[in-house]
C-alpha cells in the first residue's frame, strides 16, 4: 500500500445529529392518515423538511393522502358513476367518491409540493437560491467565476 499510513488525526468527526426521530402523528389522524404519517415523516425529517411549525401543513397532506386511499375504495366497490333517466335521456353521473377523489389528489398534490415529494419538487427545494444575476454575469466578464 502506498502512501501516509492512516492516522486518527485526519478522521473528521461527524457534525449534529445523524438521525432525528420523527414526531407522533396527531391524534385526529385516521387510519389511513396515520399511515401515510408514519411512512413519510422519517424521511422528511432525514431530509430537514419537516420542522414543528410544518407539522399542522404536513398534518393536512396526509389527510388529503387518506382521502385518496378512502375515496379509491369507495369507487373500486361502488363504480366510477351511476346511470340517471333525464328528460333528455338516460345520462351516467360521477359519484360523489369520484368528485372527492379528484378533490382530494388535487389538494395532496399542491400540499406535495411544500415538501418536495414529487421529483420536480425535490429538485426545487435541493436548488437553492437563485443567485445574483449582474454577481455571476460580471465573474464571467472579468473571469472571476
Amino acid at each position: 500500500m502506498r502512501g501516509a499510513k492512516p492516522s486518527l488525526n485526519n478522521v473528521v468527526p461527524m457534525k449534529g445529529d445523524a438521525v432525528r426521530r420523527a414526531p407522533d402523528p396527531p391524534d385526529h389522524l385516521q387510519p389511513e392518515d396515520r399511515e401515510v404519517w408514519l411512512r413519510l415523516a422519517p424521511v422528511l425529517i432525514n431530509k430537514g423538511r419537516l420542522e414543528p411549525e410544518y407539522e399542522d401543513s404536513f398534518a393536512a397532506f396526509c389527510i388529503m393522502a387518506g382521502q385518496v386511499v378512502r375515496s379509491a375504495s369507495d369507487i373500486a366497490i361502488m363504480g366510477t358513476y351511476y346511470e340517471v333517466q333525464t328528460r333528455n335521456g338516460m345520462q351516467q353521473k360521477h359519484r360523489t367518491a369520484w368528485v372527492q377523489l379528484q378533490q382530494a389528489i388535487a389538494m395532496m398534490n399542491q400540499l406535495s409540493a411544500r415538501f418536495g415529494l414529487s421529483p420536480v419538487d425535490d429538485a426545487r427545494l435541493k436548488g437553492g437560491a437563485q443567485g445574483d444575476l449582474f454577481k455571476d454575469l460580471l465573474g464571467a466578464l472579468d473571469g472571476t467565476d
